[in-house]
């Protein structure tokens, strides 16, 4: 039922690729061989695709890769949450852009995703048409010529890698013309779920408009795959530093283990670990959520065990549109008058001493 990757280094086409995805019940029924409960309910709210490079990655029911692409009948069932919890729709001045921190913007260029993610924290849009046209895009551009402190763009969507070549350097182009915009960033996860669209030809185009950083997004170590290793050398031979925001999800990557081999895989493909995410509480997702306490047991038992190149920041996007929170470890056990007392990774207290 479910097939190895088979021919690795076969050159598959992008767009082939995406055309043939999976979007309907009875499409994926068919492949799995069983039947899921409520499965056109589910894609009626929430829409589904899943092309066949990522759906090859499946080995076995339930697995971690099953899990974070074929709709679960508790996306229906289980309702905590909201639809929109980072409160994304209450700091967007124009459709599309939401401005909530003082020098930066996220833009959302496109609505599609090359697979969309049953945790995704913008259910309420992802594979609907009418939420990115290019009105919102005109506008959103608009906006980010008039407000000078804006320093830093974040495309994001849907994946704006999903657009053709030529529509997303029309947007690059137009925002490198913005004098105050020094950095553009891309939110992507086609170096995961669809590797082949990162092309030579891609890449070239991006190289242009440096600096552009690439914020990617790999979950668990069987998604590193040959060819989401050489995706990533063509982005970073082209000088596009390249991070990692993985997503802390239950059943898919909550222990050690995995996020350990995880980390240091994506090391090894020039992709630096950035964030793991608390993942956001987005109605239709909580079968996905953790106790926050277990993101940083998992971040102890990695420090001073690997590479500090390797650690990302366990993040807390808050509800309600609070921002950004690290919810790290703490060491200092207590201070005092002559010094800190702390704990090491082994668990062994030391005295750090103060000079004033």
């Amino acid at each position: 039922m479910y097939k190895p990757l088979r021919d690795r280094h076969t050159a598959w086409n992008w767009k082939a690729l995406l055309a043939r995805s999976m979007q309907t019940a009875d499409q994926l029924q068919r492949l799995l061989g069983q039947s899921i409960p409520y499965l056109e309910q589910i894609i009626h709210r929430y829409p589904m695709r899943i092309n066949e490079y990522y759906f090859r990655l499946i080995e076995s029911e339930g697995d971690p890769i099953y899990r974070q692409c074929v709709p679960d009948p508790r996306e229906l069932r289980q309702m905590p949450g909201t639809a929109d919890p980072l409160a994304e729709e209450k700091h967007s001045p124009v459709a599309g852009l939401t401005h909530r921190y003082p020098d930066r913007v996220l833009f959302l260029i496109s609505n599609e995703c090359a697979v969309y993610c049953r945790f995704c924290n913008r259910k309420r849009k992802v594979g609907r048409k009418g939420i990115v046209t290019p009105d919102t895009i005109r506008d959103g551009i608009a906006y980010i010529r008039a407000n000078r402190q804006l320093r830093d763009v974040l495309l994001s969507g849907g994946d704006p890698f999903l657009l053709e070549t030529e529509e997303l350097e029309e947007i690059l182009a137009q925002l490198r013309a913005i004098p105050h915009v020094e950095i553009i960033r891309i939110g992507t996860r086609t170096p995961c779920t669809l590797p082949h669209r990162i092309t030579p030809r891609l890449v070239r185009m991006i190289s242009k408009y440096h600096p552009v950083y690439v914020n990617t997004h790999f979950n668990h170590p069987r998604e590193i795959t040959p060819e989401a290793s050489q995706a990533c050398s063509l982005l970073a031979d082209a000088g596009i530093p390249i991070g990692c925001q993985t997503v802390l999800l239950k059943g898919v990557n909550d222990n050690r283990e995995t996020m350990a081999l995880l980390m240091q895989r994506l090391v090894k493909i020039r992709v630096r670990p950035y964030y793991l995410f608390q993942c956001d509480q987005v109605r239709g997702t909580s079968h996905f959520w953790t106790d926050p306490q277990k993101g940083v047991d998992i971040i102890t038992s990695l420090l001073g065990h690997i590479s500090g190149l390797c650690i990302p920041h366990y993040c807390i996007d808050l509800p309600g549109g609070g921002g950004k929170i690290l919810h790290m470890p703490s060491y200092v056990e207590r201070r005092e008058e002559t010094g800190l007392i702390v704990k090491n990774f082994e668990g062994k207290t030391y005295k750090y001493p103060i000079y004033e």
